[in-house]
């Protein structure tokens, strides 16, 4: 039986969420077809001789990508089954099974994408497709994983790399260690799949798909992880045995603020291991909305991981959503100044300073009055639930951000031309004096991938 498994966008990395079930279902004798659509062309003869066509849906973009190719594919070959799989396919049910999707599956999919191939193989033998009942599965059961397959995915010089200090790049591979997450902020699309809850791949199973990236090219990891230190005594002992076997290999992590703070003296094994920078979602300077994000972490608490950083050596890169609905001119001109002081200018890319918060469907942000009160109905084409600032002047400053850091990225403008720009127009919103930012672009700058989208 044929298996198409398409990937539309994954922050230009290359999809775990292909490789992994593609090895489940080899295993079992499917014969499966990978395609990364975010560099690779559609494939129509794969389309077409597919008995079961699988959209992977990891995040908002990937999902609005997938919507017109759905239709395409039903197009193209209206006998294939659909099935969608991935954190955002059970949350957008009612869409995608308008669209004629067939079986959804969210958290730990690849035992049920299994099961549902075995179910169609059956059917195909008995001339149609059985009846398969409920058409939503979200699970967060164990699984025993198996090494990736990697094999029809094209090459990691086609995906994201890493800047190095230097200025020079180099190749970038991508695994996970763990999937889902301990903790419930409300705007994290993890929350409404694994509710609290986290699963780890087996040792075995990340450092042998490590070793057959470095075999293909890859000179530095990226732990996908929803946070790298959900599980720290499985974390930690995965990057002492990458470094001992492969020292030369540079790697990056995910990490919440509070377990940063929680486990601020494993910081320097990070570095010694070659960690180069980690991620943390800081999301406001804003110690209320950090509150109504359920965020677990505090101002101070950025201010003292960001010190810390900088006295070990280890490089910070921070993300936020710098635009929801609770913040002001005041505000996002006080997380600017407060970016300065922490001398982080060049550690956060531009996209960070001009983002907007996402409500989608699912979403634990809708559980509060106060959000319910502000969103207009579902918008099935964008796939969020709209809002619009109390103050239009806020909407018009996030207007105005978003166009000029679109431009400046595309014109390969310095971080801190960029930020200098931002400056002005915060001060500006906020009918104060533009005072001068001494910001001559860095003579070394950080290591930094080249996709830095996040959201």
């Amino acid at each position: 039986m044929s298996v198409l498994l398409i990937s539309t966008y994954e922050l230009g990395r290359q999809p775990f969420g292909l490789a992994s079930p593609a090895a489940w279902l080899r295993r079992d004798g499917f014969d499966v077809t990978c395609a990364d659509l975010a560099v690779s062309p559609f494939p129509h003869d794969a389309a077409r001789r597919a008995h079961l066509v699988a959209f992977y849906l990891p995040m908002h973009t990937a999902t609005r990508l997938a919507v017109p190719l759905i239709s395409r594919v039903r197009a193209l070959n209206p006998d294939a089954y659909i099935c969608c799989y991935g954190l955002y396919a059970c949350s957008n049910a009612e869409l995608l099974r308008g669209l004629g999707v067939g079986t959804l599956l969210s958290g730990e999919f690849e035992t049920g994408l299994l099961q549902l191939c075995n179910r169609l193989r059956l059917g195909e033998h008995c001339g149609h497709w059985p009846d398969f009942g409920e058409p939503e599965i979200v699970s967060t059961a164990r699984q025993r994983f198996i090494v990736p397959d990697r094999s029809d995915l094209p090459a990691l010089s086609e995906y994201t790399q890493l800047r190095k200090t230097d200025g020079t790049s180099i190749a970038v591979g991508y695994v996970e260690a763990s999937r889902g997450c301990k903790h419930l902020c409300r705007h994290c699309p993890v929350v409404t799949v694994y509710g609290g809850r986290f699963r780890v791949v087996e040792r075995d199973v990340v450092l042998e798909d490590i070793r057959r990236q470095v075999a293909a090219g890859a000179g530095h990891i990226t732990f996908g992880d929803p946070d790298f230190f959900n599980g720290i005594g499985h974390a930690l002992p995965i990057v002492e045995a990458l470094a001992a076997e492969f020292p030369q290999l540079t790697y990056d992590v995910t990490v919440k603020v509070e377990h940063l703070v929680k486990y601020e003296d494993r910081l320097d094994l990070l570095r010694e291991t070659g960690c180069v920078f980690v991620t943390t979602a800081v999301e406001s300077g804003d110690d209320r909305v950090l509150e109504i994000l359920d965020k677990g972490h505090t101002r101070a608490d950025f201010v003292r991981v960001a010190r810390a950083f900088s006295l070990i050596g280890l490089t910070l890169n921070p993300t936020f959503v710098t635009f929801p609905p609770w913040t002001s001119p005041e505000s996002y001109r006080d997380l600017l100044k407060l970016l300065f002081e922490l001398d982080l200018v060049g550690c956060v890319a531009p996209i960070q300073l001009a983002i907007r918060l996402l409500v989608p469907a699912g979403s634990r942000l809708l559980e509060l009055p106060e959000v319910q009160s502000m969103v207009d109905p579902f918008d099935a084409e964008r796939l969020v639930y709209p809002w619009d600032h109390s103050d239009p002047d806020v909407d018009r400053l996030f207007d105005r951000v978003f166009g000029l850091v679109c431009r400046a990225v595309a014109e390969d403008q310095p971080r801190e031309q960029i930020f200098a720009a931002l400056w002005r127009i915060a001060h500006e919103a906020t009918d104060e004096p533009v005072p001068d930012l001494d910001l001559a672009p860095a003579a070394v700058t950080i290591p930094y991938l080249t996709e830095p989208w996040y959201c």
